[in-house]
C-alpha cells in the first residue's frame, strides 16, 4: 500500500510542490488548495482520516493548524525558507526593478538567515526591515508592517513569504516579491515525511498481546465466580471484536487477546482500556489486572506481556501495565496518573553488580521514575514503601541494596512520629 501525503496550501504553491514531487513514485500525493490560511482547519478535519502525513506549503498554514489542535507535529511538516530562497527572490527583485534598490522589508524569515547572509555576502550595504515571528501571524498584520514602511519612504520593495500578503500589497500598488522554498528544501521534507510514514506503519503493524487476569479474592472457586468469569469473557470478546483481534481463554481467570499495536493504540489513547476495566467491575463485580506487551515477533510480545503481568501483580488493586518493544514499562494507576521506566538503561558494566545484589535493574529504574514523578531526590523507607505499595521493611531492604551499589547514600535522619529509632534519609544518586 502506498503512502498517502496530503499537500496543503495556496493553489500555485501546491502545483509547484506537485511538480517537485513527481520523482516520488511510491507516494500518492493528494492536493488540497485554499484561498485563505484559515481554510486549513476545514480541509484537515474533513480529510485527515485518509492521509498518512501532511506537507504544508509554509510556516503559516502549518502553525495555524498546530495551534488549533487539528494536527500534531508528528503528522506534518513544511519546507523551510533557506538562504537560497531569499537570495533568489532578492536578485529577481533587483533585476526586475531595473534600478539600484537598497531598502527592503521582509517578513517571516528569521534574523539568523540575514546574519549568515551578511557575513557571507556583504549585505550590510543594503537596508532590511525584518518581521520574523514564530508560529502563525494574521496576514493583515504583515500587510500593515510592509505598508507603513513603504508609506514612510523607508523601503523601495517588499519581500513576503505569504501569498495573501503578496496579493494585498500588489493591490495597494506596493512593489512586492514573494519568497518561495527551493526544490531541495521541498525534497528534504518529502524524504522526512516518507521515512516517518513508513516508520509509523511499521510500528502500527507490530504485534500486541493483551492479557486480563482476574484478581481472585475468594480462596476457592465457586459457581458465582464461574458465572462472573463467563460475563467477563463476553465483555472481553466484544473488546476483541473492536480491536480486530483473536481471543483465547487460558484458564478460569486469565484471558489473552492477540492483535496489533495500531488497533490497541486507538483504545489506549481514548482511555478505552481504563473504561473497560471499570465496566467489567460494574457489570461482573470482578477486579482485573491488565498487561499489554508489544513486540516484533509473537515470542517477544508474549515475553513482554508476561513481564507486564508480573509488574501488575505487585499491586493489590486494579492496574494496567504496558511493556513496549524497547522493554519500557508504563504503569497506569488512575485517569491522569502514569509511571514510566526503562529496564535497559543499565549497561554491561552494571550487569555483574546487579547479579550480586538483591535488587533488579528494572526495580532501580522504577524507583528512578517514581522519584522523578514525585520530584524527590531525598527519600525515606516510608516514602518508598508508599510509592511501591509495599511494607516498610521491603523499602528498607531496597534502599539498603541501593546504598551497597553506590546508588544511594544516607544523608541524615528524621523522627518517625512513633517510639523507636528514627528513619534514615537517603539521597538517590541516580536521579
Amino acid at each position: 500500500m502506498k503512502i498517502k501525503v496530503g499537500i496543503i496550501g495556496p493553489q500555485d504553491s501546491v502545483k509547484y510542490i506537485l511538480q517537485v514531487a513527481e520523482s516520488y513514485k511510491d507516494i500518492d500525493f493528494i492536493p488540497f488548495s485554499y484561498e485563505a490560511t484559515e481554510d486549513t482547519l476545514t480541509i484537515l478535519k474533513e480529510n485527515d482520516h485518509m492521509i498518512d502525513q501532511w506537507l504544508f506549503s509554509g510556516q503559516a498554514p502549518y502553525h495555524f493548524a498546530l495551534e488549533n489542535g487539528v494536527i500534531t507535529e508528528s503528522r506534518g511538516s513544511y519546507p523551510s525558507l533557506q538562504g537560497s530562497s531569499f537570495f533568489g527572490t532578492l536578485l529577481g527583485a533587483v533585476l526586475n526593478e531595473g534600478e539600484i534598490i537598497r531598502n527592503f522589508s521582509i517578513d517571516t524569515i528569521s534574523d539568523s538567515v540575514f546574519q549568515t547572509a551578511d557575513e557571507d555576502h556583504f549585505l550590510h550595504t543594503l537596508q532590511f526591515y525584518s518581521f520574523p515571528y514564530r508560529g502563525y501571524m494574521p496576514s493583515d498584520e504583515l500587510v500593515a508592517f510592509h505598508q507603513n514602511l513603504y508609506e514612510e519612504g523607508k523601503i523601495d520593495v517588499a519581500l513576503t513569504c505569504i501569498r495573501s500578503v503578496y496579493l494585498q500589497l500588489k493591490n495597494l500598488g506596493i512593489p512586492c516579491y514573494r519568497v518561495k522554498p527551493t526544490q531541495s528544501a521541498i525534497k528534504i521534507q518529502l524524504d522526512l515525511l516518507k521515512e516517518r510514514s513508513l516508520s509509523g506503519k511499521y510500528r502500527m503493524s507490530q504485534l500486541a498481546i493483551f492479557g486480563a487476569e482476574v484478581i481472585q479474592e475468594e480462596k476457592y472457586p465457586s459457581y458465582k465466580l464461574k458465572h462472573q468469569i463467563l460475563d467477563l469473557s463476553r465483555l472481553l470478546l466484544d473488546f476483541t471484536e473492536e480491536t480486530k483481534g483473536s481471543f483465547v481463554q487460558m484458564g478460569d481467570g486469565l484471558f489473552v487477546i492477540y492483535t496489533t499495536k495500531g488497533e490497541l493504540d486507538l483504545s489506549i489513547d481514548g482511555k478505552r482500556i481504563e473504561n473497560l476495566m471499570k465496566t467489567i467491575h460494574i457489570q461482573t463485580g470482578l477486579k482485573i489486572r491488565v498487561g499489554l506487551g508489544y513486540g516484533m515477533t509473537v515470542f517477544e510480545a508474549d515475553q513482554h506481556l508476561r513481564y507486564a503481568l508480573q509488574h501488575a501483580r505487585e499491586h493489590k488493586s486494579e492496574t494496567f501495565v504496558l511493556v513496549n518493544e524497547e522493554k519500557e514499562v508504563t504503569e497506569f494507576y488512575h485517569q491522569e496518573s502514569t509511571i514510566q521506566f526503562h529496564t535497559r538503561k543499565w549497561g554491561k558494566e552494571w550487569e555483574k553488580k546487579f547479579k550480586e545484589a538483591s535488587i533488579s535493574p528494572g526495580m532501580v529504574s522504577k524507583i528512578e521514575s517514581l522519584a522523578n514523578h514525585y520530584r524527590k531526590t531525598h527519600i525515606t523507607t516510608n516514602d518508598l514503601s508508599i510509592w511501591l505499595n509495599s511494607s516498610e521493611r521491603n523499602g528498607r531492604r531496597l534502599l539498603g541494596e541501593l546504598e551497597k551499589l553506590g546508588l544511594a547514600i544516607a544523608t541524615g535522619e528524621e523522627q518517625s512520629g512513633h517510639r523507636g529509632r528514627p528513619r534514615k534519609i537517603y539521597k538517590l544518586l541516580f536521579v
